[in-house]
């Protein structure tokens, strides 16, 4: 590891129930990657088969990020990342992207999924000029959140807030509270960006994905209408071109599917 770079907090004992599909690991199947296990291959393929189009959803949701983060630093000045919902490391990660253009910025990880922690260092080899950090915790916990990311992120600056494939596991009315928490502390300038399944189009067969997930005894999940989702920038400047199907959000002349609408949409908002 290079620049300035920890775990917060204790090194936990980690514990991995292999039996019950997790976010992560699906997601990490999807993308082609090596950390899951028949469980997780079990739902993936059944989520596969009533929406053929979840595989992309993990690639259009990494190439979002990277188009974000671009956003913020090239056209906000934004060099600072709070990344809710990490996921396991893979290709182009938020302080990979951010440092190639901005070697100063500082980025914390948040997520307490155990096999994301596994691999919490691959996370932390930040840039000399630059900082990572990486705190295990719950999204319902945001004063923890806010606590362990103070130890990295300067809060009289704006800051970039990613919640990706994260809030539909957050069930009730309390997911808004929640991300209206986590913003307080920031200044002017601050941004949100989400990104979630939706039932919005494709009600029928997304609340069948919705129950399949939930029938496979992992982390509950919930299926939001794009009224529900735009409910998260109910105090932000919903920048264009607003909630879009993923790869729609203004795509690169690279950008994959940036042909065909999904049911996994987006947005990113400022704080005025």
């Amino acid at each position: 590891m290079t620049g300035d770079a920890h775990v917060s907090g204790q090194e936990p004992e980690i514990s991995i129930d292999t039996s019950v599909a997790h976010p992560a690991r699906v997601w990490d199947y999807w993308l082609g990657g090596k950390d899951h296990y028949p469980s997780d291959v079990e739902v993936g393929d059944q989520l596969e088969e009533t929406i053929p189009e979840v595989v992309l959803w993990a690639r259009a949701d990494r190439e979002f990020l990277g188009r974000v983060v671009r956003h913020v630093i090239t056209e906000a000045g934004v060099r600072q990342f709070l990344d809710i919902g990490t996921g396991i490391p893979t290709r182009d990660n938020t302080h990979q992207v951010a440092q190639r253009l901005a070697p100063e910025s500082r980025v914390v990880y948040v997520d307490n999924d155990p096999v994301v922690l596994a691999h919490a260092r691959a996370l932390l080899a930040s840039s000399p000029e630059g900082a990572t950090d990486f705190v295990d915790a719950n999204l319902h916990d945001p004063d923890t959140i806010l606590a362990e990311a103070a130890r990295t992120l300067d809060f009289s600056r704006p800051v970039l807030v990613t919640l990706l494939g994260i809030l539909e596991f957050s069930v009730t009315d309390e997911a808004y509270t929640i991300v209206n928490r986590i913003l307080e502390p920031f200044p002017s300038g601050t941004h949100l960006a989400i990104a979630c399944p939706s039932n919005h189009t494709n009600t029928e067969a997304m609340d069948e994905v919705a129950r399949k997930w939930n029938d496979s005894g992992a982390t509950p999940i919930v299926m939001r209408s794009a009224e529900g989702l735009k409910r998260f920038f109910e105090h932000l400047e919903l920048l264009e071109p607003g909630l879009v199907p993923l790869p729609k959000w203004r795509p690169d002349p690279g950008t994959l599917y940036a042909d065909r609408d999904m049911d996994f949409y987006c947005a990113v908002g400022r704080k005025p």
